[in-house]
């Protein structure tokens, strides 16, 4: 059960709590920061694979500063190693929560980790192999004869950056509508009653964070998915709570 307000646990308990899960993601992800920079050559070639596949024949990305192809690499590493912990961040973020649940909500604990991190990855990977083909090659479209392409290192890792990670955390919208609608913020009639304004919002929000119409659509579509898929699960957990609510009552009787 949730806490009384006997054993309510001090706000500077509170503070410590957080600077110890603090301390273990920063271990972590210095742990796959150091990992990964063992092969930043090589993971810089793969984040670069999307868009050489689309370059004219003999391009090649150019660094316009003497340190910059060395940053670029620690910034890869660093990336690299922020996903490789991602399972480590969001372990440390539910067990923060933990305390301020119900006792049968822990129980949920442990699948919404695995899903957290699951949607994380698979909306960064989503970006990676969707997106960033059909998205690098309309760019590249607006070339001619007269202008030759050069992105540079620091220009790529910077865009490919940003998408990756927007993919990631908005692939979890459904793990966030659907707590939201476990704790009763929302209702499954509420999801419905807003989803026209949901395929707007999906499109909108498309439209502000993606550079060009064909990945504003690559977006667009899988958040609408995803909204549905919001609904689908908080309808589910609608049924297990009156379920729970109604063995409670018998047993009450």
């Amino acid at each position: 059960a949730m806490l009384t307000e006997d054993d309510k646990i001090p706000f500077t308990a509170h503070l410590a709590e957080l600077r110890s899960r603090l301390i273990k993601c920063f271990l972590a992800l210095g742990a796959g920061f150091l990992l990964c920079y063992a092969f930043k050559e090589t993971l810089f070639d793969i984040l670069v694979y999307p868009l050489m596949r689309v370059m004219p024949e003999g391009g090649k990305l150019i660094f316009t500063a003497i340190p910059e192809a060395f940053f670029t690499y620690l910034k890869v590493a660093l990336l690299a190693g922020a996903i490789v912990a991602s399972p480590v961040l969001f372990y440390q973020f539910w067990m923060f929560v933990a305390p301020g649940l119900y006792r049968h909500e822990r129980r949920l604990l442990g699948p919404l980790i695995v899903i957290t991190t699951a949607f994380f990855l698979g909306g960064a990977l989503f970006g990676y192999f969707v997106v960033f083909p059909f998205g690098f090659r309309f760019l590249l479209g607006f070339g001619a004869d007269y202008i030759r392409t050069l992105p540079s290192m620091r220009e790529y890792l910077a865009f490919a950056t940003k998408l990756l990670f927007i993919f990631g955390l908005l692939f979890e919208l459904p793990v966030v509508l659907t707590c939201l609608s476990w704790v009763g913020v929302l209702s499954v009639a509420t999801l419905r009653r807003n989803r026209r304004y949901a395929v707007v919002g999906a499109f909108v929000v498309a439209a502000f964070l993606t550079p060009d119409v064909v990945s504003m659509i690559l977006m667009a579509v899988p958040l609408m998915l995803l909204y549905e898929l919001s609904i689908a699960a908080a309808r589910v957990l609608a049924r297990r709570k009156a379920e729970r609510a109604a063995a409670a009552g018998e047993k009450a009787a």
